[in-house]
């Protein structure tokens, strides 16, 4: 196991010296050759999106045995958890009036246990919620997102209305992570739990986005045509890979500390 651990330190070592064009170039060569790999093993892309589902509420389990067994919600945001439970909220509505489908079940069992979080947090656990760290204004995301959805939205038979609205929920599922990710920052060291939570986040709208992008290619570009006209196709596509960039900083650090045999997760200043 030595020279493993001395391989991948040897290898983030001389990553983390790398200027950031670099960086950048080397994170979008490793995602084009996951996406290459999940191309040629997963045959059925639907799959991919059902997996997504499975390790997000894998990552929502360990949040609720954190939870439960250790009975602190330190480094917790709560302030994610609400714009997730919004963005959850708005699409279950969205679901029940224009497609319903498993997938509308499986938000409504999401989004129950994020209302379970939320409440823990702001009841059963307060005392041990980091308040002072957790400093994220979120109007700094909903605003943007709900001006962007009345501009940018679904051109189906719709009602204007619920079209702005599955707008505003995939924009602003793009970024709700952000308040976690600065709760994070504020404190440095990240303590397992949670961390198995972000990184399963992570994972999920990497699969998620791998998804959307192969279901593209093999319609051949068609699957953005059925999506609509305008902007609204290609803004769907970028909230995807938007909302998985944000992760890859952490994901990264998260299995550095995983292979390095680090039970807490210390980041760097520089990961948002």
């Amino acid at each position: 196991m030595r020279p493993q651990r001395t391989s991948i330190h040897a290898i983030s070592t001389w990553v983390r010296r790398q200027p950031p064009k670099v960086k950048a170039f080397l994170a979008v060569v490793s995602g084009m050759a996951a996406l290459v790999l999940l191309r040629f093993i997963v045959h059925d892309h639907d799959n991919l999106f059902v997996a997504a589902e499975a390790v997000h509420s894998l990552g929502i389990s360990v949040l609720i045995y954190k939870l439960m067994k250790e009975k602190t919600c330190a480094g917790l945001s709560l302030k994610s958890q609400e714009l997730t439970a919004i963005f959850l909220a708005v699409r279950l509505y969205c679901s029940f009036v224009m497609e319903y489908d498993i997938h509308t079940i499986l938000d409504l069992a999401t989004f129950v246990t994020t209302v379970w979080v939320i409440y823990m947090i702001r009841f059963k656990l307060k005392a041990s919620y980091m308040e002072e760290k957790d400093n994220f204004a979120i109007y700094y995301v909903v605003i943007p997102c709900a001006v962007l959805a009345l501009l940018i939205h679904p051109s189906t038979s719709h009602h204007i209305l619920n079209r702005i609205f599955w707008a505003f929920c995939v924009y602003l599922e793009a970024v709700s992570v952000l308040p976690q990710l600065r709760v994070m920052q504020n404190t440095k060291i990240v303590e397992p739990f949670t961390a198995h939570y972000v990184f399963a986040l992570g994972v999920a709208r990497f699969l998620s986005c791998a998804h959307w992008v192969l279901q593209v290619l093999d319609t051949r570009g068609h699957l953005l045509v059925a999506l609509g006209y305008g902007l609204w196709p290609s803004m769907v596509l970028i909230s995807e890979i938007v909302q998985t960039f944000i992760l890859a900083d952490f994901c990264y650090y998260y299995v550095k500390s995983v292979f390095g045999g680090q039970l807490v997760l210390r980041l760097p200043s520089g990961v948002v």
